[in-house]
């Protein structure tokens, strides 16, 4: 796979310049656990209290990206296999622009923003419109036709809303921004 360079908008936690991320089947992102975790909680299963809190304080949004992602990670293992999962992979944008927008939506909806970085990743990617993304429902069969359609990119919006997800190895190459 060929080295490319894209961008990042830091909003869980920060990033230092040299930092390595690692993401494949062994190695998962913060998506995968809040899933995970929500999964636990409505089979009764125990969960990190951390998470507990996280999700209790709005399981109706956490109920509909959970259904959502199962239903993307089981088109995706099923259909495009080769395309990196939305849970284990980091989002980032192609260009700086791009980055900047998302960082803007990110401050606009009170999501906390430390920085922009660029970063140097030679795993997969995946450029995807995430207007596709819906808001997902007890009802698997709707939730996978609309996930199909999410990796086929077979849905034209007027005004895509790209993120780019990359798996692999991960380099933070140069904090372009910080706030």
């Amino acid at each position: 796979m060929k080295t490319e360079y894209v961008y990042h908008v830091v909003t869980e936690r920060p990033m230092e310049l040299g930092q390595k991320l690692i993401f494949d089947q062994q190695h998962h992102n913060g998506v995968y656990h809040r899933v995970t975790a929500f999964k636990a909680l409505l089979c009764g299963e125990p969960v990190e209290e951390k998470l507990v809190r996280l999700l209790q304080a709005d399981m109706d949004k956490w109920s509909k990206v959970a259904y959502r992602e199962m239903a993307l990670e089981k088109i995706r293992k099923e259909y495009f296999p080769t395309y990196p999962s939305r849970m284990a992979c980091l989002y980032t944008s192609r260009t700086l622009q791009e980055a900047q927008s998302w960082a803007k939506f990110f401050q606009d909806i009170g999501r906390d923003v430390y920085s922009i970085v660029r970063l140097k990743a030679g795993g997969g990617f995946f450029d995807g419109d995430a207007c596709n993304c819906f808001d997902g429902v007890p009802n698997e069969e709707e939730n996978l036709e609309k996930a199909w359609h999410y990796w086929k990119k077979d849905c034209s919006n007027e005004k895509p809303v790209i993120e780019t997800l990359i798996d692999g190895e991960i380099t933070v190459e140069e904090i372009i921004i910080s706030f």
